[in-house]
This record gives structure tokens, C-alpha cells and sequence, in this order.
């Protein structure tokens, strides 16, 4: 259990401006109007969402954006003190933060600076005359953070999680638009983002004194189109197996010829042994990638590796190049009318929106010592071990899966490792110097760097204990070694509170937790053993009737319509989906653990039972709104479904939410079909 020094959780909440230990249930806006058993959402947040307007600088606000600006007032502070008290920079991560955060918010300089930062790269591209330079251009590119067109990770070796292995091409990478899918479409909306896309493409070139005419531009696109040609629809890139190609470089020459995949690697792992074993995502992509190196202009390459450079810096170079990203992927893509406040930005370039950002965890350091204690810490502890009990009863009474098939997934729930509020220990960040004027360059700084440890790996064996998600983040995660994840950024009210009563908490974070259990045996999660393994462990029988399961939930995700003319893709957001669908009822099953411990079972609060402050507590952290814009955007590209529908449908398909609100078969909320996965 990681060691934190001690702070009160009521000056914890009192610094991120939460609501206190009493106000942790917001029951103030349940509608008079609306019946639970017809719109439990709109009976818990209509009111709320009815009064609620979007401020020009959030694309969507609710439960998770709230506690996530309130993590980041608590970090803007807490970098406004180390910046201004270097006294208190005690740690190397502390040291990085705050002359990363300094340079961030230093728009003066960043102006002055100009893009000299990035120019020694924008040289190397300018210098592309020879076909032959193009591998060890992208290698570079790829060690310093830009994704043109390929990219590469060292992770767990997925068949042999013991070992580390160099991955290439794994997702839809180096592409402008949106979605691969945008290349392709011909309605109205893509039409918009891709004139969007141009105009900020052409914008970027110019401002970098490297001007592409229209005819130029079609060029590029069609480059990018080719790129998108070759790539897996998201969906299908949720198959582990398929993404799974093992090759030596010899085969990887075969598969991909007029490529050197030899000097590729040999700059991509400069300062490693050349692997003679890596693992390729897509190998259509490296085919294309190979192709297009053989055969599309070079003026062409050098313009599209331009732009990717300049796409991945803007926000870190000044406002010409700072204005056209967020006028394209702010505006355009997400509905966004005035950028979010300074420092918000500057703590997501540092962290990334997921927390996976090389210096993500230093940020957790000044986070976790303001606003996580040692009783959050506990109490957390015990809602993950309800749930996973939870779990474990349900998976012994399922009616469809074979005695030894069960034997393996209970084997897997033991064995999966709960990482919880924040690692025992801080990364030191060995060799990684930051300035505090020179924001772009610090970003390649931070990505060279990452690269070399990730290099480092390929020698080393794996770390099952080392922390991949910031502890800032509002966010949890099911991890590739058979991990869940909850940092102490998500374990803040509405999510989780150490002073609330358990059905609040249950519904809550608890729900999370089940969600992520339920992660490692989704239709994709399934394909891992108890250590992380890709294996497959199931009977043909109980494969197929986990199929039969899921195909259902695909099919009734599908056929919901969020906005006229765009629907949930139940493909895409298949593993979410069956998370959510599974992970209420365990949660509601922990919680019955738990108030069997405290005898609390029958008592009111508020007048509602504690299986009505369950599903209460659960709408509410849904609670959400969003602009059109950034909705069409989030059903065509996130895994996720819409916020409303992680509350009716895996609602309406629960009999514990049935009964706890007495709602009779043919009410809206109760499914005529309901379907069980887990």
C-alpha cells in the first residue's frame, strides 16, 4: 500500500472546492416531472441540465469535467508554489514540473522563441532528397514524439508477459483528421471538418514559412488518404489477436518491401541490441507505409512530415500556430468557442488526457500529498475487495460457462493486481533536464527522453508494479497485466468520499471498480489469462456463448440514435459497454457486502433506501452535457458511450434497479429483454 504523509480529508475537499462528506449526494435537482421508471436520467440531472449552460470554453461539462477542473485548480496551485518557492521543489519530478509549467506559461517567451525549438527538426525534413534517408527520418521522428506515419511502444510481450517487446504501427497513427473513417465519408459534417482540416494545414505550413498552394494541399490529402486506405476501422483494432503479428525484420521486409526496416530500427533502438523480434500491429499499414516510401513525391513526404511536426507542436508554439489548432480541434471538431484557461492547458500537455504523458506521475506527487489520506486510502481498498468478491460469486453461479472455464476466470480475478491513489514510490527521471523558457522544446526533451527509457526496457524485465496512469487523472484503468487502476484523482467526490455512506460510494466509484474488473473479461479482455497472457483459456462452448451474449449488447447499443442521423457504433464501444452493463450489478452486490457489515441495510437517508441511493449515486456521476459537435465526434471515434445511455441501459437491463424503485414490466426503464453477460 503506497505511504502517504498525512492530510485531512476536509482540507483536502476544502482545497479542490468539493462538496463536504454530507453534500456528497446532490439530491437538489431530482425532477418533479419525470418518473424513475420512464428516464431515471432525466429524473435525476433534466432539472440540472435544463438550467445548465455550457461555458464557451468546455466542450462538455458533468461529473467528470468538474472534478477534473477541480484537480487541475488544485494543481495550478500547487505549480504556482513551486514555480515561485523553488525551495519546495524537493524531488527531480518536482524540479521537471515546475520548469515545464514555467515555460508553459510564459507566453511572452514562447512567442519570442518563434519555432526555433523545432526547427532543427523541420531542417531534417527540409534535407529529404533521397529515398534512402526516409527510415532513419521517421525513426527520428518517431523517438522524438511524432507519430509520421508510423509508431512504436515497448510493452509486455502479450504472449509472454515476462519479457519486454518493441510494438510498431499499433493504431491509427500520423493521420490529420479525425477518424480514418473521415477520408471516406461524403456527408455534410466531414465535409466541414475536412475543409476545417485544410485550412489548418495550410495555416501551420504558412506560419512555419513553408507555404502549400491548393493544388499542394490535394496532394497531401491524398497522401493521408492513402495512409487512412491501409488502416483498421477502430473497431476492429479492439481484436487483440489480429494485432498481434510477431516478425523478425527479414519477414518484416518481406511483408513490406522497398522500406530498409534494418535502418529503421537500428535509429528507432539506438543505444539497444536490434531486435530480431517485434510485434506489428497493422501489418497492411507497414506494407503502405513501404509503398508510399517507394513511390509518392518526396515534396510530398516532406510536406506531410512538416505538418505532422507542426500539428503535434502547435499548442506548445506561438499563438499563429497555438490559434489554428484550437480553431480546428477546438471549434471545428469539438464545438469549443473560447479556449480553456491557460493553465489547464499547460497541465494537459504536460500529463496528457489520459495521464499516460512521461511526466504525468510527477504531477501526482503534489496532488496525492493535498487531496488523498490514508483513510481514503482504506476505505478505497475495501471497496475493491467487495467488488471482487462480488465478482467471484457471480462468475460461480453463471448457468453458462463450463466447471473448467470457471476454474481459469476465478484463477484470473485472484490474480488480478489493484493499484490504488498513487505508486510507493516516485520515477527520479534520471538524465531528463527541463528549462523553464522553452516550452516546445521541452516537450521533445521529455519525448527523446521517454524513448530512450523505453529503449531501456527492451533489456530489462518487466515491472508488474510500475504505475502507467498519473494519479491526478479522473479517469480509471484496466491495465494489459491483468491490472485495474483507480489514482487518487477519481477517488474525490462524486466519486468516491471516505466520509460518505457506502451506497453513495458504491454507486459511485464502486460502479468504476466493477466497470474495470469487468474490463479483463470483456469480449476483448477475455483473450488474457490470470498473468496477462494472450492465450485463449475457453472452451469452444463457452466461447461461443459468450458471443451469443455480447452480439446481443452489440445489437442494442447499435440501434440507439444519441442525435438524428448518428448512432452508438456497438461494435466500437462493445468492451465499455458489457463493463458498464456488468459492472453495476456487481457494484450494487458489493454494496450489499458492505451493509451487511454495518446493519445498514434499512436505513433512509434523504427518504431514499440505500438501493435507491445506489442508482441516484450512479446517475449523478453520468451527469453530462455536451455540444453537438463534440457528441458527432465522441459517437464516431470514442470507444465510450454517450453519458445518458451508461446510465438507462445498463439501468433498465437491472432487476436490482427494478425493484428498488417498484417499476413494473412495460415501464421504459424495464427492459422486455434483458441481457446478463456476466
Amino acid at each position: 500500500m503506497p505511504r502517504f504523509a498525512r492530510h485531512s480529508l476536509a482540507a483536502a475537499a476544502t482545497l479542490l472546492g468539493l462538496a463536504t462528506a454530507a453534500q456528497a449526494l446532490d439530491l437538489g435537482g431530482l425532477s418533479k416531472d419525470v418518473k424513475p421508471c420512464d428516464d431515471f436520467y432525466a429524473f435525476v440531472n433534466g432539472n440540472w441540465e435544463a438550467a445548465t449552460e455550457l461555458p464557451a470554453s468546455r466542450a462538455r461539462i458533468g461529473g467528470f469535467e468538474d472534478l477534473r477542473r477541480s484537480n487541475d485548480a488544485l494543481l495550478d496551485k500547487a505549480l504556482k508554489d513551486l514555480v515561485d518557492k523553488p525551495a519546495l521543489q524537493t524531488t527531480p519530478g518536482l524540479k521537471l514540473i515546475a520548469a515545464y509549467f514555467s515555460s508553459g506559461m510564459d507566453e511572452a517567451t514562447i512567442e519570442a522563441r518563434g519555432i526555433s525549438s523545432v526547427t532543427p527538426l523541420l531542417n531534417r525534413i527540409d534535407g529529404l532528397q533521397r529515398r534512402e534517408d526516409l527510415p532513419t527520418l521517421l525513426a527520428l521522428l518517431n523517438r522524438s514524439g511524432i507519430d509520421a506515419p508510423l509508431n512504436f511502444g515497448v510493452q509486455p510481450d502479450r504472449k509472454d508477459t515476462r519479457r519486454n517487446v518493441l510494438g510498431l504501427s499499433q493504431s491509427q497513427a500520423g493521420l490529420g483528421l479525425p477518424d480514418r473513417d473521415d477520408y471516406f465519408r461524403s456527408d455534410e459534417r466531414t465535409k466541414k471538418i475536412g475543409t476545417a482540416y485544410r485550412d489548418f494545414a495550410k495555416t501551420l505550413l504558412a506560419a512555419a514559412s513553408r507555404p502549400a498552394n491548393d493544388a499542394e494541399l490535394d496532394a497531401l490529402m491524398a497522401f493521408e488518404t492513402q495512409l487512412a486506405e491501409a488502416m483498421r476501422e477502430r473497431a476492429k483494432l479492439r481484436d487483440p489477436n489480429a494485432n498481434y503479428n510477431p516478425m523478425s525484420p527479414a519477414e518484416l521486409t518481406a511483408a513490406a518491401p522497398g522500406f530498409d526496416w534494418s535502418a529503421y530500427l537500428a535509429v528507432l533502438t539506438a543505444g539497444a541490441k536490434l531486435p530480431q523480434r517485434f510485434i506489428v500491429g497493422q501489418p497492411e499499414v507497414a506494407t503502405r507505409v513501404a509503398k508510399l516510401a517507394a513511390d509518392a513525391p518526396l515534396e510530398v513526404w516532406r510536406r506531410y512530415l512538416t505538418l505532422r511536426v507542426l500539428d503535434t507542436l502547435a499548442p506548445r508554439l506561438p499563438k499563429a500556430f497555438a490559434n489554428a489548432s484550437f480553431e480546428y480541434k477546438g471549434k471545428a471538431i469539438t464545438g469549443l468557442e473560447v479556449p480553456p484557461p491557460r493553465s489547464e492547458d499547460v497541465i494537459l500537455r504536460i500529463g496528457g488526457r489520459t495521464g499516460s504523458e512521461p511526466l504525468g506521475l510527477a504531477l501526482g506527487e503534489p496532488f496525492v500529498a493535498r487531496a488523498f489520506s490514508p483513510e481514503a486510502q482504506k476505505r478505497a481498498v475495501q471497496l475493491v475487495d467487495d467488488v471482487r468478491a462480488s465478482m467471484k460469486a457471480r462468475i460461480e453461479k453463471l448457468d453458462w460457462m463450463t466447471p473448467g472455464t470457471k476454474t481459469k476466470a476465478l484463477e484470473k480475478l485472484a490474480n488480478m493486481q489493484a493499484k490504488i491513489g498513487a505508486p510507493d514510490k516516485w520515477p527520479q527521471y534520471e538524465g531528463l533536464q527541463l528549462s523553464g523558457n522553452d516550452y516546445a522544446g521541452n516537450w521533445l526533451k521529455v519525448a527523446l527522453w521517454h524513448s530512450g527509457q523505453q529503449v531501456k526496457d527492451l533489456d530489462s524485465p518487466v515491472e508488474r508494479g510500475r504505475w502507467r496512469m498519473a494519479p491526478y487523472i479522473v479517469n480509471a484503468q484496466a491495465g494489459g497485466l491483468n491490472e485495474i487502476t483507480f489514482p487518487a484523482g477519481i477517488l474525490q467526490p462524486p466519486f468516491f468520499d471516505a466520509k460518505a455512506d457506502d451506497a453513495t460510494n458504491y454507486g459511485g466509484i464502486g460502479m468504476v471498480i466493477g466497470h474495470e474488473i469487468t474490463h479483463h473479461f470483456d469480449d476483448s479482455g477475455r483473450n488474457f489469462d490470470a498473468i496477462g497472457t494472450l492465450t485463449d483459456w475457453w472452451t469452444p462452448a463457452d466461447a461461443a456463448g459468450y458471443k451469443a451474449r455480447s452480439d446481443k449488447v452489440a445489437e442494442r447499443y447499435s440501434a440507439i440514435s444519441p442525435l438524428p442521423g448518428y448512432n452508438i457504433n456497438g461494435r466500437l464501444t462493445l468492451g465499455e459497454n458489457i463493463s458498464d452493463m456488468s459492472g453495476l450489478p456487481i457494484a450494487y452486490e458489493g454494496l450489499q457486502r458492505a451493509l451487511k457489515r454495518s446493519g445498514d441495510a434499512n436505513k433512509l437517508v434523504d427518504g431514499y433506501t440505500p438501493a435507491q441511493r445506489f442508482f441516484l449515486s450512479n446517475a449523478l456521476i453520468w451527469r453530462t452535457k455536451v455540444r453537438p459537435e463534440f457528441l458527432i465526434n465522441q459517437v464516431r471515434t470514442d470507444p465510450h458511450s454517450p453519458a445518458k445511455y451508461r446510465v438507462l441501459t445498463p439501468m433498465s437491463n437491472s432487476a436490482y434497479f427494478a425493484q428498488a424503485f417498484s417499476c413494473k414490466a412495460g415501464s421504459a426503464m424495464v427492459a422486455a429483454d434483458p441481457i446478463t453477460v456476466w
